[in-house]
Formats: structure tokens, sequence, C-alpha cells
């Protein structure tokens, strides 16, 4: 599979449109389905590999822009996800400096 063609599992005859958003393989148990006592077989059924990763973030971005950027309404929603995400990036990636500031009550 070349970077931009449409996954192997997609069949426009079976499926119709294509929609960025579904996943095209074959349907495993959810998550919150799983027992404790399959959770390692069921990882080890997972794709692993970089492109199964970029397909995996490829759909999410998709379901967020169905969901809370192109409807006809679209809210304040998409620009608040935006700012809070950036507020926990950017705290997660300056705790290091931020932890030496802290005031402490004995010295």
């Amino acid at each position: 599979m070349a970077f931009g063609d449409y996954p192997a599992e997609y069949n426009p005859k079976v499926h119709g449109p294509y929609d960025p958003a579904r996943y095209y393989g074959k349907p495993d148990l959810p998550l919150a389905q799983v027992k404790l006592s399959e959770l390692g077989s069921w990882f080890g059924r997972r794709n692993k590999s970089p492109q199964a990763l970029a397909g995996l973030f490829s759909r999410a971005w998709w379901r967020w822009q169905h969901k809370y950027v192109q409807p006809k309404r679209a809210g304040i929603a998409p620009f608040f996800h935006v700012v809070f995400g950036s507020m926990i990036f950017f705290y997660a990636i300056n705790y290091g400096k931020m932890r030496h500031h802290r005031n402490y009550k004995y010295h």
C-alpha cells in the first residue's frame, strides 16, 4: 500500500463511497468486552506497524472533524479542544522547568 491509496480491505462495490473515518478491516471484539484472561491475545491480534498507527490517527482525526468541525452548525467546541490540548501539551513539555520553581514550606 502506497501513501494516499485506499486500504487493501476497502471494496467500493461492497462498502459504497469511501469514508476516511471508518475502519474497513476485519472487525474484532471491542476492548470493553475483552476479559482479563484474553487481554494478551487481544493485543497480539493488533497490527502494530507504522502504517496501522498512521491509519489509526487518520481515522481519529476524521472522526473528530466530522463530529465537531464540519457540521453545518459547528459550535465553539473545536476551538476549546485545540486550546486545552495545547495547554496540556505545553505544560507537559515545560514541567521539568516548572518543577524547580515550587514553593515549599521548609527548605
